[in-house]
C-alpha cells in the first residue's frame, strides 16, 4: 500500500476526527485543520478559523506549500435549525459561507499539487438532508450546493487522474448532532422516522466510507454522492 498525505478539515471531533484516526493507523499522513486545538490527534494538526476566509486562505496555502498532499475531506460544516417564517438571513450567509467556502479555498490550494501528480482524491462530506427536511433550509442549501461542486469538479478534472466525490451521511452520533437533538428526546424520535435502520450511524461507519473514495480501489468513480444514511435516501419510512 502506498502511504499518502491526506488533509482533513473539522478533524478534531466526530467524522473527521474518526477519519483521521482510520487514515493514521492505515499509515497515511493525516494534516487536520480546525478552529480549537485537540488534546490529541493522530497526525499533523493546524489551528485556523475556518469561518474567517482570509485567515483560512493563508492556513491553506501555507499547508500547500509545506506538504506534498494527495486528497483533501472537506468536512467542515455549520448547522443551525430555522423553520420557513423565521429565518435570519444573515445567519443564511454565514451557513453558505462556513460550509461552501473552505471546501473552494482548500482545494484550489492543493489543485497545483495534485495536478502535478496526475493523482487526486478530493471528498466533500454532504447530508442527507439536500434531499428537504424541515427547518433546515440554509443546512440543506449548502449541502446541495457542496454536492453541485462535487459534480462540477468531477467533471473538469475527469482527465487529470483527480477524482471528486461526495459522502452523504444520515444522522450521525455527534456533539454538533446533540446540540439539537438530545439523547431520548422527541425531536430524536420524530427525527428517526425518516431513517428506516431506526437508529443514529455512528462517525466511523461514515469514515469508512471516506476512506474507500481515497483509496486507489475508487479510482473509477467520480462525480457521485454515497449516501451512508441508514436508507434515509430512500424516502420517510411509515413503519
Amino acid at each position: 500500500m502506498i502511504n499518502r498525505t491526506f488533509l482533513v478539515t473539522g478533524a478534531t471531533k466526530g467524522i473527521g476526527l474518526a477519519l483521521s484516526t482510520r487514515l493514521a493507523d492505515a499509515g497515511h499522513h493525516v494534516v487536520g485543520i480546525a478552529r480549537d486545538q485537540p488534546q490529541t490527534f493522530p497526525g499533523t494538526f493546524v489551528s485556523a478559523d475556518l469561518g474567517d476566509d482570509k485567515a483560512s486562505a493563508r492556513a491553506f496555502a501555507d499547508l500547500a506549500a509545506r506538504y506534498s498532499f494527495d486528497g483533501v475531506v472537506n468536512n467542515a460544516g455549520l448547522a443551525n435549525l430555522q423553520r420557513l417564517g423565521e429565518i435570519d438571513l444573515d445567519l443564511v450567509d454565514q451557513i453558505l459561507r462556513f460550509n461552501l467556502h473552505p471546501a473552494i479555498t482548500a482545494v484550489q490550494a492543493l489543485l497545483p499539487s495534485l495536478r502535478e501528480k496526475r493523482w487526486g482524491r478530493i471528498v466533500n462530506v454532504t447530508s442527507f438532508v439536500m434531499l428537504g427536511m424541515i427547518n433546515r433550509s440554509a443546512y440543506a442549501a449548502s449541502k446541495a450546493a457542496l454536492t453541485s461542486f462535487t459534480r462540477t469538479w468531477a467533471l473538469e478534472l475527469a482527465e487529470t487522474g483527480i477524482t471528486v466525490n461526495s459522502v452523504a451521511p444520515g444522522p450521525v452520533e455527534t456533539e454538533m448532532l446533540r446540540r439539537s437533538m438530545p439523547a431520548g428526546s422527541e425531536v430524536e424520535r420524530a427525527f428517526l422516522t425518516y431513517v428506516p435502520m431506526r437508529r443514529l450511524g455512528t462517525p466511523d461507519e461514515i469514515a469508512a466510507a471516506i476512506a474507500f473514495m481515497l483509496s486507489d480501489e475508487a479510482s473509477y468513480i467520480t462525480g457521485q454522492t454515497l449516501f451512508v444514511d441508514g436508507g434515509g435516501s430512500l424516502g420517510k419510512s411509515s413503519l
